[in-house]
């Protein structure tokens, strides 16, 4: 997980998440309720929920899933209350954790963090305790045969991204948090739909791991990325690429 890209090392492993559809689906819809509960269902009017379907069609969510998410969510059909909270702390090797939730019962959700935090060797902190370590950012990402580095620089610039990181592996474009739905609809004009577009969290620094505590660290982002409440998950770690191997047979 490590060279080749910032995003990489720094943000956890999606593979893991993405196999775990109805999962992801669920996490996707949840949003798509809250953002539409939140503000108007129209899109070009909810910075919210535009994001949020740009991110629900990048893991390609049908349609019809999505509009009885933001019609439950405007219409009212939804009588439960989920509330935002984010927790912040520390994993195995001192690594920053930032944990987005959107939940029903709050106690719960803190008990289910916090005890993840403690299992693993890690240390749940005060809101703020990390986040300064990190920029929210909206992330694109298209595979690297979508286009060469150079077209797909300009062409994101011209949708109005603030930077592109391009590799064999694939094409992350990066860009204000409220732009991400314009440079989403733009670069998809152009390209097709994404591999995967999200608000996501930046570490402005990584964190080398040694072996030992990656395999801690691993396990506790897994446990906490596949909680029901948890929408997102990010830490600042970089594992050597022959320590990942290793870790992943």
């Amino acid at each position: 997980m490590a060279g080749h890209s910032k995003f990489k090392n720094i943000m956890h492993r999606k593979g893991a998440q993405d196999a775990k559809r109805a999962k992801v689906f669920a996490k996707h819809i949840r949003e798509l309720t809250v953002a539409a509960k939140s503000g108007l269902p129209d899109p070009d009017m909810n910075p919210r929920l535009r994001t949020a379907i740009a991110a629900a069609k990048a893991v390609n969510m049908p349609k019809d899933n999505m509009e009885r998410a933001i019609k439950k969510g405007a219409g009212g059909g939804d009588d439960t209350d989920f509330d935002e909270v984010r927790y912040e702390g520390y994993g195995p090797g001192g690594v920053a954790v930032i944990v987005e939730t959107l939940t029903d019962n709050r106690n719960r959700t803190a008990a289910e963090v916090r005890a993840a935090f403690t299992k693993f060797g890690g240390n749940l902190g005060e809101t703020g305790s990390v986040g300064f370590m990190f920029d929210q950012i909206g992330l694109i990402e298209y595979a690297g045969d979508t286009a060469d580095a150079d077209a797909m620089f300009e062409a994101a610039l011209e949708a109005g991204a603030d930077d592109v990181d391009s590799s064999d592996d694939g094409h992350e474009i990066t860009c204000a948090p409220d732009d991400l739905g314009s440079v989403r609809d733009s670069l998809e004009a152009k390209y097709g739909a994404p591999d995967a577009a999200r608000l996501d969290w930046k570490p402005q620094n990584s964190i080398a791991v040694d072996e030992d505590k990656a395999s801690s660290l691993l396990k506790l982002l897994d446990v906490l990325e596949d909680n029901d409440d948890v929408q997102r998950v990010a830490a600042n770690f970089d594992i050597a690429d022959d320590v990942m191997e290793r870790l992943s047979a």
